[in-house]
């Protein structure tokens, strides 16, 4: 699962977290009052558990916690900064509930419980809270399944009604057909994201090979397609049954809600659903090896990878924080005994350690990617000799527990930015430790960490102790692997299926009728952040908004160094600037920047674009002058170095490579540079071509800075806690800043498409095929016709449940997602559908494509879909502007395009009175089938023979998009 892990360092005068009981916190006549007082606002049926308030100069997250009789455990947060709620339902289920031979049960049963429930439509989900202006997801790992979504603050009541339908009213709706969609949809899902990626098997593999045959950890959360071609509907309702009990889940709910009414709303609908089989936390039983596990594949990469695995603790346990701070130690960061030792002197392109922690097991991993020369054997032998490093240094020092507990402080603040992640937060503490309240203990164990327990835990889990090392080669070069294998993949022992059809069904009851939607509330008010302007005094220009929720700052400067300014044989260099910036400077080595921004709790990054370079910092407010203070030390005196630069284009190189054995990654850069020409930069990935970077020198590298990383025509966005004034002094120190600058190149003229054309590239073997049908189109425009067509195009392919995706995911089962939308800046714009399908169907998928799009073009939108895009796109600003990284990026949309803040309202305005007859027009207009080409990555052997009948131009083409 993901590690939540909160490390604080002398904090105690930062914040202070308390809970109280209320039963207790009060004297005896108090507490009589306040019992009687919670009994006018507390529904029957419901009991307090406890409360968390915050008070003044604290940093914690208020709640109330509340039990319904059933078991249901109920966790209600304030927040009432934005017109917004959040809700989050977690069962304690998770793949290390499933049995032998019931692989990928949890997971495929979160697809599921999106597809209706007794009153509840199929896709009507989707639907409803979409057009509520809000978003939805669900997730699933080895310990925990939730659902969740973010909605305007008057659809709480309609959410918490589809939630406890599809607790409580479920199975009556399962169907036969929707549980064979679904299992298409999983196993396209395991195609794209494990059978079909680049080192994608690497989990499932080690874990085979660390745990025990038949330990639920041994088999990964998307289950084997054995398995699930195994499963039948039954197997499902029956786990439905054991584990989606009201006292097996956590309801979680916060930002702007009114407590009362939420826990009689909550009463109302979840109270009638009767407890399910009581559940018990799953036995921890330690996990080790008697002696090494080599084991090894080939798999369609461009690099060598090299993995070690140690099983350690589990969630939760005393030794846990200590082994963290180890990880960070041995594997995370510049300042890393890895990088040092693999990373810096070239030996690896990429390095570092994690110590993964779930219910029943901790894994200590280290993996790298060589560098062309260095074998995997090396890395290994330089892996252990890092460990007995640490050791003979005497193990971990003072600065560096300073470091590791300081950079996450700043994790928990920024935690705090979103109801999401507060909320995600209570759920998390509640379900694995009965205790949403738990961030106090993690500040309590990870500030109690010592040198002492660092060097113990490293003894105890790490040192003479055994582990699974994995190779993962390229195709063909099996004597590229680190030793031979030692361990055996088993054929694995499938229990005999006792066939047994009984279901033991717990009907809930209802004193209302559930078979109706609830209204929704009155539309919030939203209110777009306030804005200031300001200039420094060499001219550039900020914008800025304030963000009192949390004490953070976030600054992105905006340098016009992006791709635009390359030329044509110097592809990537924009990027391979951008990465130098971040190397040493002329003060300082790149480790002890590291170290001094750790220690802040900051980051500063740079990264290069279409247009800009940008320099990306986020710190603790409190911290904001020293962390200004190293990104200026960046900006302006770059050392260049000549080792740094060439590992760094070794670097670039290698991630071009592997981007190639990447079939959506191809699909997309052929596209763009079939539609945009092969003599626009931008055309281009932005980091270049392996031809071009192989050719980029330093002397290039220090040419592009010179001429473009002036403050000329740079601008900068802050979001922050302080006012204008604060922030206009803390930006005084880009007043050093000097350099050059220049004005955007021309556009080269755009190619003339070869409509109707099919451009192939062949990838033998692909369990996928990956689709890109479009066109160009048209450039931003805020309010005029580009806005217009996202509207237009919102029901065709932009939404889960518009009609591309319904079609081929939903209904065939032939990908795990398709989409289609109209991008554009000042620049350039195009219109695109794409989606990864399952090989087999690629041909009746670009039918499938080509039916919908022809269908809307002649047609048009229905009334319905109107009303639908108009409540979705006219609601959904309530959860517009929330995080610091949300009012970021609105303020760039402005200083990009010159904007006023008023645009927004001026998109109200068309959305609401725009009509269908102009949004039908627009779909003649733009999406004319014969302007397009299309693109397909995919096995050439086994599904040419099915694309030929439907093209009359088939062009095959390299990964380049070069003809063959």
């Amino acid at each position: 699962m993901k590690k939540q892990i909160l490390f604080i360092a002398s904090i105690s005068a930062l914040f202070c977290l308390s809970a109280c009981d209320v039963k207790n916190s009060q004297k005896e006549v108090s507490q009589l009052d306040t019992e009687q007082q919670q009994s006018k606002v507390i529904p029957q049926g419901f009991k307090k558990i406890t409360s968390v308030e915050k008070k003044d100069a604290e940093i914690s997250i208020p709640f109330s916690k509340y039990q319904l009789d059933n078991g249901l455990t109920v966790i209600l947060h304030s927040d009432n900064s934005d017109p917004l709620v959040h809700v989050d339902v977690t069962y304690h289920v998770g793949s290390g509930r499933e049995e032998p031979g019931r692989s990928g049960f949890a997971h495929f049963f979160e697809h599921m419980m999106f597809q209706g429930s007794e009153n509840v439509a199929d896709e009507q989900h989707f639907g409803l809270i979409t057009e509520s202006g809000g978003t939805l997801n669900g997730s699933t790992n080895q310990d925990r399944t939730n659902y969740y979504e973010t909605v305007p603050s008057n659809q709480l009541e309609r959410m918490l009604w589809l939630e406890a339908d599809r607790m409580g009213f479920f199975l009556d709706a399962v169907t036969k057909q929707k549980f064979e969609n679904q299992r298409e949809t999983v196993k396209n899902e395991r195609g794209q994201n494990y059978d079909n990626r680049p080192y994608g098997l690497l989990r499932e593999r080690v874990n085979e090979a660390l745990f025990p045959e038949g330990h639920p950890y041994s088999w990964s959360t998307i289950g084997y397609i054995e398995d699930l071609n195994r499963a039948n509907l039954n197997d499902l309702k029956k786990f439905f049954l054991r584990w989606y009990g009201p006292n097996n889940a956590t309801l979680t709910i916060g930002g702007d809600l009114d407590e009362a009414q939420t826990l009689a709303w909550v009463k109302k609908y979840f109270g009638g659903i009767p407890r399910g089989p009581e559940v018990a936390d799953p036995i921890y039983h330690p996990v080790t090896l008697d002696k090494d596990r080599y084991i090894s594949m080939q798999d369609n990469v461009s690099l060598p990878l090299m993995y070690m695995s140690y099983p350690t603790v589990h969630l939760n346990h005393p030794d846990e924080a200590p082994l963290d701070v180890l990880m960070y130690i041995l594997g995370t960061g510049k300042t890393s005994l890895l990088y040092k030792n693999m990373v810096k002197n070239g030996k690896a392109v990429q390095a570092n350690a994690s110590h993964g922690c779930a219910e029943l097991s901790c894994q200590f991993s280290i993996f790298a990617l060589p560098t062309p020369g260095t074998t995997l054997a090396e890395l290994e032998t330089i892996t252990r000799a890092s460990l007995d490093e640490f050791e003979s240094r005497g193990g971990a020092k003072l600065d560096d527990i300073q470091r590791v507990k300081a950079d996450i402080v700043s994790g928990l603040i920024y935690g705090l930015e979103s109801v999401s992640g507060k909320v995600a937060q209570l759920a998390s503490y509640q379900t694995f430790r009965d205790n949403p309240d738990a961030i106090g203990e993690d500040v309590a164990r990870y500030e109690n960490v010592s040198q002492d327990d660092v060097m113990r835990v490293y003894k105890k889990y790490i040192k003479g102790n055994h582990g699974v090392i994995m190779s993962i080669v390229p195709n063909g070069q099996a004597q590229q692997i680190i030793k031979p294998d030692t361990w055996q993949r088993y054929d694995r022992n499938i229990p005999k299926n006792i066939e047994d059809d009984s279901l033991v069904l717990r009907p809930g009851t209802s004193d209302f009728d559930r078979s109706l939607i609830p209204a929704s509330g009155q539309n919030p008010s939203v209110s777009v952040p306030d804005i200031y302007q300001l200039s420094t005094q060499t001219g550039i220009k900020v914008l800025g908004a304030v963000n009192d929720e949390v004490p953070t700052t976030t600054i992105r400067i905006r340098i016009p160094a992006g791709q635009t300014r390359e030329p044509i044989d110097k592809l990537g260099l924009a990027s391979l600037t951008a990465a130098m910036m971040e190397e040493a400077t002329k003060q300082s080595t790149a480790e002890d920047l590291s170290n001094q921004l750790q220690k802040l709790g900051s980051t500063v990054n740079f990264s290069a674009d279409n247009k800009f370079t940008t320099v990306n910092i986020r710190t603790l407010t409190k911290n904001l002058e020293s962390t200004l203070a190293v990104a200026i030390e960046q900006l302006t005196q770059p050392k260049f170095d000549s080792a740094d630069f060439l590992r760094l284009q070794k670097q670039q190189i290698e991630a071009l490579k592997r981007a190639k054995k990447d079939a959506s990654t191809t699909a997309t850069e052929v596209f763009n540079k079939l539609v945009f020409g092969a003599n626009n930069s931008f055309a281009y990935a932005n980091n270049g071509t392996i031809s071009t970077v192989e050719k980029l020198s330093l002397k290039d590298v220090t040419e592009f800075y010179e001429a473009y990383f002036g403050p000329a025509n740079a601008d900068v966005i802050v979001v922050s806690n302080l006012g204008e004034k604060d922030v206009s002094q803390a930006l005084k120190t880009l007043d050093i800043w000097q350099g050059n600058s220049s004005p955007l190149p021309a556009i080269k003229p755009f190619p003339e498409l070869q409509a109707g054309t099919l451009y192939f590239i062949d990838k033998p073997e692909a369990a996928q095929s990956e689709i890109r049908i479009g066109k160009r189109a048209l450039k931003y425009d805020s309010v005029g016709e580009y806005y217009r067509a996202d509207l237009m195009n919102y029901n065709l392919g932009g939404a889960f449940n518009s009609r591309i995706n319904l079609n081929l995911r939903e209904d065939k089962g032939y990908t795990y997602g398709a989409r289609s939308f109209f991008y554009g800046d000042d620049i350039h714009g195009f219109y695109r559908a794409q989606a990864g399908v399952r090989a087999d169907t690629t041909a009746d998928s670009i039918v499938q494509f080509r039916n919908e799009i022809s269908a809307f073009h002649d047609q048009g939108l229905t009334v319905k879909e109107l009303e639908f895009v108009k409540s979705a796109i006219g609601q959904r600003d309530a959860r517009s502007y929330e995080t610091p990284r949300q009012k970021l990026n609105f303020l760039s949309e402005i200083i990009t395009y010159n904007l006023d803040k008023g645009f927004v309202d001026k998109q109200n305005k068309i959305l609401a009175n725009v009509g269908i007859e102009e949004l039908n027009g627009l779909a003649k207009k733009h999406l004319k089938l014969d302007e397009m080409i299309t693109v397909v990555v995919g096995d050439k052997a086994a599904i040419m023979e099915s694309l030929k009948p439907m093209f009359e131009e088939i062009v095959e083409i390299d990964e380049e998009g070069k003809p063959l």
